[in-house]
């Protein structure tokens, strides 16, 4: 199990049918009607504290684009036919004005824009032009999911995975794990390897197990 336990560093692959909304539904139906191409608003930014999920959905998101076919450029100092950013309170100046370049020439072509930050785009420490740019779009606030929402999730990935989870399993890792979805859904995913090879169920002391052993 040592070796197993390994395993649980690499983050679950984001998947955005996954992806429990919570109070965030008008947030994903936006990018949703962006991956349908009926969204009148191509432009996206969102913001929220570190663990409410924003970073987990604009890599899902991304990859339900590329499934369709479409190029992402990632980063936002680039322009494309779908640029994704994280993390844009951290860019220095000359990513900046690259970000600024983006932006203009995304929207002037029609393009598409899902950028994050820590913050509202107003407070920012950037550059006004580019506080004002990304305020231009939808600006939605990312809301952590509560404790249901989040064991609503981890029992949809495990009929994904083909078992179904036990509510006190669930209530365990709520309480002992990581409570960063990303990090739920890898634990999950572990725990399902440890009982595959170990031919175990996964019931409450293999959790227990493998949650103490990787403490």
């Amino acid at each position: 199990m040592r070796q197993l336990l390994l395993d649980i560093r690499p983050p679950a692959r984001p998947d955005l049918a996954r992806f429990v909304a919570g109070r965030n539904g008008e947030l994903v139906a936006q990018l949703g009607a962006m991956l349908d191409g009926t969204a009148d608003e191509r432009m996206v930014y969102v913001w929220g504290a570190p663990g409410s999920g924003k970073s987990y959905l604009l890599a899902a998101w991304t990859a339900a684009c590329e499934a369709r076919g479409r190029k992402v450029v990632q980063g936002g100092a680039a322009a494309g036919e779908v640029v994704v950013a994280d993390a844009v309170e951290s860019w220095d100046a000359a990513r900046q004005q690259a970000g600024f370049a983006a932006f203009n020439q995304v929207r002037e072509q029609g393009g598409l824009w899902l950028a994050a930050g820590s913050a509202p785009p107003a407070v920012l420490p950037l550059m006004p032009e580019l506080k004002t740019r990304l305020g231009w779009g939808l600006v939605f606030q990312m809301q952590p999911l509560n404790d249901a929402e989040k064991r609503t999730a981890l029992q949809q990935h495990a009929e994904t995975l083909g078992f179904k989870l036990d509510p006190q399993v669930a209530d365990y890792l709520l309480t002992r794990a990581a409570r960063d979805m990303q990090s739920l859904l890898a634990v999950l995913e572990a725990l399902d390897r440890v009982s595959l090879e170990t031919r175990r169920p996964i019931t409450l002391p293999l959790a227990r197990q493998l949650l103490n052993q990787s403490a």
